[in-house]
Order: structure tokens, then C-alpha cells, then sequence
């Protein structure tokens, strides 16, 4: 006779193990909380309750970078608060205890990298016991509020059109006694340097030339070669050697314009010794690539050689190009631009058809415009650059050719 099958209940593993849990003492963590269906208790959204916390908060400020920051009524956006950048306050030095006298070149019309660096140093004296920099150039003194100018005496615009170092200098000698500043600084460039000696020696004083580093105690520059450090109390007359000194930023002076009749008319009234003097003109191509201020450089995206060289000729910039572009000897190799090749301080760098490798990066970090024409929008030279074309570099280069000739018609 055949023994009936026995039925065990089939053990859950899980209860067991649950069960060993508390019957031995071990951490209760093994036991699971019965889940929300069993309880009938209605499951939470967790981004309801996100979005519930970020109302009770204060929204998110924005930056909105094309509304001008001087203004003081941002519009909103998408129901946010949009906080814009304060304007950076106005300094006004109404009594000032003394005068600082930088006298600029301003080549051209504008406000060059070595005018700044002037400003600068004038203000480091200035700022030391409550004193005024005084600028005096060509132009108005709009573009110098920011460099640090409290007051500005505007130059006659033909001031600066001929080479009459003469005129020059007797009007410095007239803003000097008519002002009696503490300290005159000239930028020691060629043209500043040589107004600055003619005034020493009319005045009989001595020139400190090359401060490379100033207070209100001691001016130091470098001499036999860079390899001696000569300092003292600074004089009166001083020249300001380029790069010494950083240019302000994030400062706003008033630069109040100063009304000085006399001293230019005694400058006007001096005639030149020389007759027939004039600025010759020089093949841009012939300078050295630290030394021009206008760079025109091409890169791999430039095929129409023909149109780069007749731009150049057109803008009267010094051409250069790419590590690439003078490996294929489309340039000799003392126009390459970068870590490898020439380390540029350009006013302006307008690049045809460069990607921007680091290593050409590296070498126009000096330069205080850059241009670029590329086809690609993520281009690194286009991220770099302060006005970029998205273009090809054969379409633009034609193009500025035909409206050069045209403004010239005109």
C-alpha cells in the first residue's frame, strides 16, 4: 500500500530571515516598512514638493548683459527678478591739493595702451595726498573718464597732424606755468620723450626718463641694460616707460574740461625751425610684428592669397599668419604669430581663417582688438575675439577691399 504525499507549506525566506533578525538581537534594519498600497496611503511627489519649497524662496537673480548698466529700471523676464550690474560710481575731486600734469600723445585720435599706463602712474602720485590728474591731449575728455582723468585740457586738432616738436613743447612750458603741477609725465615713446627733454631743457631741470615703478617716495627704473636699478624721490619731470604700469579699470573720473586760452596761443605762436617737415611714409610690411600696432593675419581658412595681400596693402596692416600658414610657406617665418613665433601687443588683430590654437592664443594675449572671419561659430579665435564674422574668409576679404576704395572716393 502506497504511503499518501505529504504537503509542507512553503516557508517565506524572507519572514525567517526577519524573524532571526529580532530573535537574536541583531540591527533592525533588515525589516522593511510595508509599503504605501497596503496602508492606502497616497504616494508623494517629490516634484511637487520641489517646486513648493522654490516658491517659498526668493527667485534666482539674472543677469541681463544687454541693457546698459547705468540703468536702474531692468525690465522683467519670465516672471524673475533681474538684478543688473551697479554703475560704477563718478569721483569727483572738487579742491584737489595739487596737480599731476600727463601730457598724452593720443596718436591718431585715440587713446592709446601707453597713454593709460601715463594715467596710471599720475594717479598713483595723485591718490597718495588728495591730488588731481590733469590730462592734456588732442580730442575731448570723454574717453579718458574711465582711464582716470579728473580734469582735461583739450589740444587745437592740429596739434598733433605735423611734426612741430617746437609748438609742442612751448605749449607744455605754458600748461606748466599756468598750472604749476606738482608732476609732469610724459609717455617715453619717441614722440613724448622728445617733448619732454625740450621741456627740461627750457625749464633747466632734471628728466627722470623710464620710471618703471613710482610712489610718492621713490621712482626706480632700469639701467646698463636691465641689470641695475637706479631710484630716488621722484622729480618733476618724469617719462613713463611702456607696459610699467597696468591701466585703470572699473573706475569713473569726471574729467571736468579745463579752459586755457593763453598757454595754447603761445604754443600756436611759435614757428617751426625746420621747414617742410613731415612724417614719411613706411611699408607696414617692413615692420616688425612687436613693434606695429595693425595685424593682419591669416590661417589655414585663407586660400586666396592674392586678396590677403591686396587687404594689407588696402588697410596699411602688417601681415602675419598662423604657425600653419608659414609652415606651407605662404609667409616667411618671422610673420608667424603665436607661442613658437611672435608674442604681439597689436592695437587691433584681425584674423582670416584662424581656428585659435592655444598656442596662437598664447601669443596675442597683449592685443586690445581682435577681429575675427571663420566659418566655424565654435571656433576658438571667434570665443577670443571682440567682433567676429561668421563668414568665409574668400567672401570678406573682397568685400572690405570694395568698400575701402569706396570711402577713399568719397
Amino acid at each position: 500500500m502506497t504511503t499518501p504525499p505529504t504537503f509542507r507549506r512553503r516557508v517565506d525566506p524572507r519572514a525567517e530571515r526577519a524573524a532571526r533578525t529580532i530573535l537574536t538581537g541583531q540591527r533592525p534594519r533588515l525589516l522593511r516598512q510595508p509599503v504605501a498600497a497596503a496602508t492606502n496611503e497616497r504616494r508623494r511627489d517629490p516634484r511637487a514638493i520641489r517646486d513648493a519649497a522654490l516658491v517659498q524662496r526668493q527667485p534666482r537673480p539674472r543677469y541681463d548683459w544687454t541693457r546698459d548698466a547705468a540703468s536702474t529700471t531692468p525690465a522683467p523676464m519670465m516672471g524673475a527678478a533681474i538684478a543688473v550690474a551697479p554703475a560704477i560710481p563718478l569721483q569727483v575731486i572738487a579742491e584737489p591739493a595739487y596737480l599731476i600734469l600727463a601730457i598724452l600723445d593720443r596718436p591718431g585720435g585715440e587713446v592709446s595702451e601707453h597713454d593709460r599706463q601715463v594715467i596710471a602712474a599720475a594717479r598713483l602720485l595723485a591718490d597718495a595726498g588728495g591730488g588731481a590728474v590733469v590730462t592734456v591731449s588732442t580730442g575731448s575728455g570723454e574717453a579718458l573718464t574711465e582711464a582716470g582723468s579728473d580734469r582735461h585740457v583739450a589740444l587745437p586738432e592740429n596739434w598733433a597732424d605735423d611734426y612741430v616738436p617746437e609748438r609742442r613743447a612751448a605749449t607744455a612750458s605754458a600748461l606748466i606755468e599756468a598750472l604749476s603741477p606738482r608732476h609732469i609725465l610724459f609717455p617715453d615713446s619717441p614722440d613724448g620723450a622728445d617733448v619732454a627733454r625740450r621741456v627740461a631743457a627750457a625749464a633747466g631741470e632734471r628728466l627722470f626718463a623710464g620710471v618703471q615703478s613710482l610712489g610718492p617716495d621713490r621712482a626706480t627704473r632700469q639701467s646698463a641694460g636691465g641689470s641695475l636699478e637706479t631710484g630716488h624721490r621722484p622729480t618733476r619731470l618724469m617719462t613713463v616707460a611702456a607696459d610699467a604700469f597696468a591701466p585703470l579699470d572699473g573706475v569713473r573720473h569726471e574729467a571736468r574740461p579745463l579752459d586755457l586760452a593763453g598757454p595754447l596761443l603761445a604754443g600756436e605762436k611759435v614757428l617751426p625751425r625746420l621747414g617742410g617737415a613731415r612724417r614719411l611714409a613706411v611699408d607696414p610690411d617692413a615692420l616688425s610684428l612687436s613693434e606695429t600696432d595693425f595685424i593682419l593675419s591669416a590661417g589655414n581658412g585663407v586660400t586666396d592669397w592674392g586678396s590677403f595681400a591686396e587687404l594689407g596693402e588696402a588697410l596699411g596692416a602688417t601681415r602675419a599668419g598662423s604657425r600653419v600658414v608659414c609652415d606651407a610657406g605662404h609667409l616667411p617665418r618671422e610673420r608667424q604669430v603665436g607661442a613658437s613665433g611672435t608674442v604681439v601687443s597689436a592695437r587691433c588683430y584681425l584674423a582670416f581663417g584662424i581656428a585659435g590654437a592655444p598656442q596662437h592664443l598664447q601669443g596675442i594675449t597683449g592685443v586690445r582688438h581682435v577681429i575675427a572671419v571663420n566659418t566655424d561659430l565654435h571656433a576658438e579665435m571667434i570665443k577670443r575675439a571682440d567682433l567676429s564674422i561668421v563668414a568665409d574668409a574668400q567672401a570678406v576679404m573682397p568685400a572690405l577691399i570694395r568698400l575701402i576704395r569706396e570711402r577713399r572716393h568719397d
